[in-house]
C-alpha cells in the first residue's frame, strides 16, 4: 500500500503557498457555520488557524489560553458568540480581508 500524506498536512502546505486558497478556506469555515453546520465550520476554522496564525498567537491576540481555543474548535467545543466573533475579527485582520453577510439571490 502506498504511503499517503495527511489531509491536514496537505491543507497546511497549500495555505502556506496559496493566499487565495487560505482566504477561501477562511470564508468557507465562516459560511459553513452561518448555514447551520457549526461542527464542520469549526473543523475548517481549526485547520485554518493551525495553518496560519496558530493557536498560540491567536491566544495572545484574543487574551484566551491556547488550550481553551483548541477546545472551542474541537468536536465538543461550544464557543460563545463574543469569543467566536472576536476570533473571526482577528483572523480577518490577519488575512487582510473583510467578509460581509449578504442575502442570497432568490
Amino acid at each position: 500500500m502506498a504511503v499517503t500524506k495527511s489531509f491536514k498536512e496537505l491543507v497546511q502546505r497549500r495555505v502556506a503557498k496559496d493566499p487565495e486558497f487560505a482566504t477561501a478556506l477562511l470564508r468557507e469555515g465562516i459560511d459553513t457555520m452561518l448555514t447551520g453546520d457549526v461542527d464542520t465550520g469549526k473543523a475548517i476554522l481549526r485547520d485554518y488557524i493551525k495553518a496560519t496564525v496558530g493557536f498560540g498567537k491567536l491566544g495572545e491576540a484574543t487574551d484566551t489560553p491556547p488550550k481553551s481555543l483548541i477546545r472551542m474548535f474541537g468536536p465538543r467545543g461550544n464557543p460563545q458568540a463574543r469569543n467566536l466573533f472576536g476570533i473571526i475579527g482577528y483572523l480577518q485582520q490577519q488575512a487582510g480581508i473583510e467578509l460581509h453577510v449578504a442575502a442570497a439571490p432568490r
